[in-house]
């Protein structure tokens, strides 16, 4: 055995005279241990003491959860000693990290060793007693880290949770706005002898801005609305309500679109606080002469279907959107409608539909679609050219709101 080996036991037996320190090293077995091999099984019941010249070594204990590392001893440390001082089974298993030396002292070995050394015996005692603190130090450490650790995560966790109970209250509050919102667009129109509605909608979040109505004002008039708010948010979808009711009282009040569009933009002007503004597009049939009278506010323009001709033509005007700009300049105009006849407002959400490949649907499709079934009845008309939007649509993400009404003269 070499001198270093011989130095080594001097360590770990203290107060063995050199002349027994040779003894010994005649009586240990030196052992060599590739990496990962176990030395000590845990739950075994083993009888050898040892020390280590060469490499490391992992105490490790089983868990529920698995393996836990104790402690990594190296040269001049040494395990096994409580294998030697009783007959119970081995409390962790010590396995090689790398290639080991190991001098192997077994149990006739030692209690030969303690008979003829009592001292050796209290020596042993208090590198046991080293040993242990040592662990419950590593231990305590462990432990503490451990509780840091969980702390961490529990903190961490409410967080999340919190974070999971706001999204949900934010969700269930859209989901209330989109409600809402849905309660304030008509669920049917007026019945008027010789014309026939219908409409779509489909917002580009939970809430959108797009509106549309038909309604009575008396003496024979119907009033026609689509707009479109200036953004997407519940912002948006607020801002469309108070234009809907400034729309819905100003127009009583008046028989001239122009008049009324400019009512509600300087009403929008005092009462909003909010940095939108409003397209519109507002007309008023008489249903005797089937004249209308229409404003555009910056508005898309409506596509009027010529049933006597076949012929299809956009309704112009100059004007700008509403409720941003004091000084306000709308232009109101006439045409006449007759038997057969379409006219179909729309939101730009229609024109500005993009497919998977970046490609807009545009006015011109839109106006080839109502050519092509210009002749249904205003449901299927409505519905048609909703779906082939959605179609041409497809997979590609929705950026703004969908607004689609139909009006059939009969």
């Amino acid at each position: 055995m070499n001198t270093k080996a011989i130095e080594l036991l001097g360590q770990v037996f203290r107060g063995l005279s050199e002349g027994e320190l040779a003894k010994l090293s005649t009586l240990v077995v030196e052992r060599d241990f590739p990496a990962g091999a176990v030395i000590c099984q845990e739950g075994a019941v083993e009888h050898s003491f040892y020390v280590i010249v060469q490499g490391r070594v992992e105490i490790v204990k089983s868990l529920g959860t698995g393996e836990v590392q104790f402690d990594v001893r190296g040269p001049g440390g040494f395990f096994g000693e409580m294998g030697l001082i009783e007959s119970a089974p081995r409390s962790a298993t010590v396995r090689t990290l790398e290639p080991c030396r190991l001098l192997e002292v077994d149990e006739a070995v030692f209690d030969q060793l303690l008979a003829d050394n009592p001292v050796v015996a209290l020596s042993m005692m208090r590198g046991l007693s080293t040993t242990i603190r040592e662990a419950d130090v590593r231990t305590i450490a462990g432990l503490q880290r451990k509780n840091e650790e969980l702390a961490r995560a529990y903190a961490e966790l409410r967080a999340a949770q919190a974070q999971i109970v706001e999204k949900e209250r934010l969700e269930r509050e859209l989901e209330i706005a989109g409600e809402v919102q849905r309660g304030i667009l008509p669920k049917s129109f007026p019945e008027i002898p010789g014309l026939s509605f219908d409409a779509r909608y489909r917002p580009a979040r939970e809430v959108g801005g797009d509106f549309y109505d038909a309604f009575t004002l008396g003496d024979n008039q119907v009033g026609l609305v689509v707009a479109d708010v200036s953004d997407k948010s519940v912002h948006a979808a607020i801002f469309m309500a108070v234009t809907r009711a400034l729309m819905l009282a100003q127009a009583r009040d008046s028989r001239s679109p122009r008049q009324t569009l400019l009512d509600v933009h300087y009403l929008l002007l005092r009462v909003s606080t909010f940095d939108m503004f409003v397209t519109a597009f507002y007309g008023v049939l008489d249903t005797r002469t089937r004249e209308l009278r229409y404003v555009r506010a910056g508005h898309d323009h409506p596509i009027l279907y010529h049933g006597r001709t076949d012929e299809i033509s956009l309704l112009k005007g100059r004007g700008r959107f509403l409720g941003m700009v004091d000084d306000l300049d709308l232009e109101e105009r006439s045409t006449q409608l007759w038997p057969g006849d379409l006219l179909v407002l729309y939101s730009d959400g229609l024109t500005d539909a993009v497919n998977p490949a970046g490609e807009r649907y545009g006015v011109q499709r839109l106006i080839d679609s109502v050519a092509a079934c210009a002749g249904e009845p205003a449901p299927y008309i409505c519905n048609t050219i909703f779906d082939q939007v959605l179609a041409f649509q497809g997979e590609a993400r929705q950026f703004d709101d969908m607004a689609l009404m139909v009006v059939k003269v009969l």
